[in-house]
């Protein structure tokens, strides 16, 4: 990883393109792999000698949270100027959950989790909206996940709000399907007609 990374970065200055982040992200969860602390790291080295406008980013679901050791690792990163922790919260009732994670973690457990760390971390909270089979979310879901947010923003220390759309098939998940743009931005809407309500400035985006 370190000698590609490096080859990476060096080619793209050959090139005169600009490295605007080194992000941590993938087909599954990149801070539950043993090797994510020595490769998180060595990729902060790596951006800080050779990339040091650029960020680090790490692209999580938040289930690294709950191990103390990945817990303190991004707390502690996030101090600096250079590190953006974009943190998924794709659902913010168990119903919900179970239909786009369908996960052994205990939902309420993860959620506790996530209020500790953003009360005291920067993020930016990432959700995806989608349907699953053809149900988008419910009006309890859209309540919760609105609520959620709005009290993250007002006790922690959220950058901003990205929303984004289902935009490619995936084989493994076929019960996943997008949804009219129309309906993210109806949802971005929403969002930051609650923020205006409550003199909460943290920005809300949408990407189709």
């Amino acid at each position: 990883m370190e000698e590609d990374l490096k080859n990476t970065v060096d080619s793209a200055h050959k090139q005169n393109i600009e490295i605007k982040d080194i992000c941590f992200s993938g087909n599954g969860e990149p801070t539950l792999s043993a090797d994510f602390p020595d490769a998180f790291r060595l990729a902060e080295k790596i951006r800080a000698e050779a990339a040091s406008a650029s960020q680090l980013v790490v692209i999580t679901n938040g289930t690294g949270l709950l191990q103390p050791q990945i817990f303190s690792l991004l707390n502690e990163a996030a101090k600096s100027d250079n590190m953006n922790i974009w943190l998924k919260l794709d659902a913010a009732t168990p119903d919900w959950y179970q239909k786009m994670n369908r996960s052994s973690i205990l939902f309420e457990k993860l959620i506790e989790k996530i209020k500790e760390f953003a009360s005291n971390t920067s993020v930016t909270i990432q959700t995806m909206l989608c349907a699953i089979n053809g149900e988008q979310q419910p009006e309890e879901e859209v309540w919760a996940w609105e609520s959620f947010i709005c009290e993250l923003a007002t006790k922690g220390n959220i950058k901003k709000v990205q929303l984004y759309g289902k935009a490619r098939s995936a084989p493994e998940d076929p019960l996943a399907s997008e949804l009219q743009e129309s309906y993210l931005e109806n949802r971005c809407a929403s969002l930051r007609l609650i923020f205006k309500k409550n003199e909460i400035t943290t920005p809300v985006e949408v990407y189709l």
